[in-house]
């Protein structure tokens, strides 16, 4: 699975949660798309063009929608959810449910609702031992939305989101999963989980390029949304430059008010590519059986491991803490040495994909082991 990547030898790549290397496929196809646009203009746009359906529907296959429009292409996680949060019709006194933990991505959108008297309620995740029931005994009969990350960012949590989507239909609240540290990872499939928007940035897990997001909205909802930008391209009538009254489309383009991000369109969907073609089910049970050596490795050195240690719970990430250290300088000191990882959860976070050599995480803990008593007698 290695051959798909052309990663340098040296370097020891186990940040996949923050930015991912592109596959050689993506890259191939970022430099075609290039040298066809510096030596014909836009001569070759039909087939841009193609290549953007193509990829809408396979991240409408990756999620399970029944259809390729009702995907819409936003620019990051960010935007899409702020079209969520600024589309929705509040009322004083609205409420929000969440986690205190959050990346800030699926926390200030909305908090930025107080000024419309819409609370946010977060869960402390780090004090929960029942999240899913910690989170549904914060809705009340005023939560219109409960918004969550389907695998926490900085230790890794992976939520049961088909019980709170079951959950939320029954009490009438509206569900919304930030999708990025898991799509990519983890099969996701819309028909076992009630879900109401889906959104995530290309560039984690599903291997493409920074600037290019999946949004999906429930197709009944689609309409109630209220539309917070305009332009050409999400009008029903797309390309009749001169018709002087419009409307939004029907589809998921409604949400596109402008010219598609094509260079990010061939990388994504070419990343994606190689996903579907390896298949999700094989990058998951290659990313599982990483993991549990991650964690096996982590126990053998004497360190701490602050992901959850239930693999129902796990995706692709595994936080962990050395004992004695400061975590910061030790982080900076990999990162030095080209072990490629994050500082997040009071720890460092490392995070493999499915080709990540399985010798890699042996190096990786040796290393760091290393490093970590050079700082200490420092």
């Amino acid at each position: 699975m290695f051959e798909h990547f052309d990663l340098q030898d040296d370097i020891l790549y186990l940040n996949h949660a923050a930015v991912s290397p592109w596959p050689r496929r993506a890259v191939e196809a970022v430099q075609k798309f290039a040298a066809d646009n510096g030596a014909t203009g836009s001569k070759r746009y039909p087939h841009w063009v193609a290549t953007e359906v193509r990829l809408r529907e396979r991240l409408a296959a990756l999620i399970g929608a029944e259809s390729a429009g009702d995907i819409a292409l936003a620019k990051s996680t960010s935007e899409a959810l702020s079209m969520i949060a600024q589309g929705l019709p509040w009322q004083d006194g609205d409420n929000v449910v969440g986690v205190q933990q959050e990346f800030p991505s699926n926390r200030i959108v909305w908090e930025a609702l107080a000024e419309r008297g819409v609370s946010w309620r977060g869960l402390d995740l780090y004090r929960s031992t029942a999240p899913e029931d910690d989170l549904l005994a914060l809705c009340d009969a005023q939560t219109r939305v409960l918004a969550v990350s389907w695998v926490q960012y900085a230790r890794g949590l992976r939520l049961d989101l088909e019980r709170l989507g079951r959950a939320c239909r029954q009490r009438g609240i509206l569900f919304c999963v930030d999708g990025i540290q898991g799509l990519g990872a983890l099969p996701f499939d819309l028909t076992r989980f009630a879900v109401d928007f889906v959104v995530a940035d290309g560039h984690k897990w599903m291997l493409g390029p920074e600037g290019l997001a999946l949004f999906w909205c429930r197709p009944d909802l689609r309409q109630t949304l209220r539309l917070t930008q305009f332009g050409w391209h999400m009008v029903k009538d797309m390309g009749d430059f001169e018709r002087a009254d419009w409307r939004p489309a029907m589809d998921a383009r409604r949400f596109e008010c402008g010219s598609p991000n094509m260079l990010g369109v061939h990388a994504l969907e070419a990343s994606l590519a190689v996903l579907q073609e390896v298949g999700m089910d094989r990058v998951a049970n290659a990313i599982a059986e990483r993991i549990d050596r991650l964690v096996e490795l982590i126990d053998a050195g004497g360190l701490e491991l602050l992901s959850p240690r239930a693999p129902e719970r796990r995706a692709g990430i595994v936080t962990f803490r050395v004992p004695g250290v400061d975590q910061q300088a030790l982080y900076k000191a990999l990162m030095q040495r080209d072990l490629m990882c994050a500082s997040r959860g009071g720890g460092l976070r490392f995070s493999p994909h499915f080709y990540t050599p399985i010798e890699h995480l042996g190096r990786a803990i040796d290393v760091t082991l290393a490093v970590a008593a050079e700082l200490s007698r420092t």
